[in-house]
C-alpha cells in the first residue's frame, strides 16, 4: 500500500531545496554561473523545444552524471555552478534537485512552474531534433 502519493514527495522536496518560479529564473538564466538542467524525457524536447543554453540531463540518468565515481560522469557537474533543474510542470526537477542535493551537489534549485510556465511566461525556446547519423551502410 502507497503511504506517500507524489504531492507529499514533491512538498517534502520543496521543503529541502530551493525553489525559484519563472521569472526568478528568467531574471538569472543569462548569468554564466548559473546552469539550467532540463531533465525532461527527449521525445518530449523533440516535441516541445527547450530553453536555449540548457543541457539535457535525462531523468533516468541524473544521479550517474553527477557522481564523479561514476562512468557516466558528466564534468559539468563538478563546474561549480548553481544547477537550475527544469521538467515540464516542476513536480519532476523538484524530486530531482532533492536527490542531487543530497548527493552532495551544490547549490542546486528547481524552477517551480516547469517548462510549460516559461512557455507561458514567454521565455526565448529553441527546438531540439533528433541526432542524425552520418554512417553510411
Amino acid at each position: 500500500m502507497i503511504t506517500k502519493g507524489i504531492k507529499e514527495l514533491c512538498q517534502e522536496a520543496e521543503e529541502e531545496i530551493e525553489i525559484l518560479n519563472v521569472n526568478d529564473v528568467m531574471l538569472i538564466s543569462e548569468n554564466e554561473d548559473i546552469q539550467l538542467i532540463d531533465i525532461r524525457d527527449i521525445r518530449e524536447l523533440w516535441r516541445d523545444g527547450t530553453i536555449p543554453g540548457s543541457i539535457h540531463a535525462p531523468r533516468g540518468m541524473l544521479e550517474f552524471w553527477v557522481d564523479p565515481d561514476s562512468p557516466y560522469y558528466k564534468e559539468i557537474f563538478g563546474s561549480g555552478k548553481k544547477f537550475i533543474f527544469f521538467c515540464a510542470g516542476g513536480m519532476r526537477s523538484a524530486l530531482a534537485a532533492q536527490t542531487v542535493h543530497r548527493m552532495g551537489l551544490t547549490p542546486v534549485a528547481h524552477m517551480s512552474d516547469g517548462y510549460a510556465g516559461w512557455v507561458k511566461a514567454g521565455g526565448g525556446t529553441e527546438p531540439k531534433t533528433p541526432k542524425t547519423s552520418d554512417r553510411r551502410d
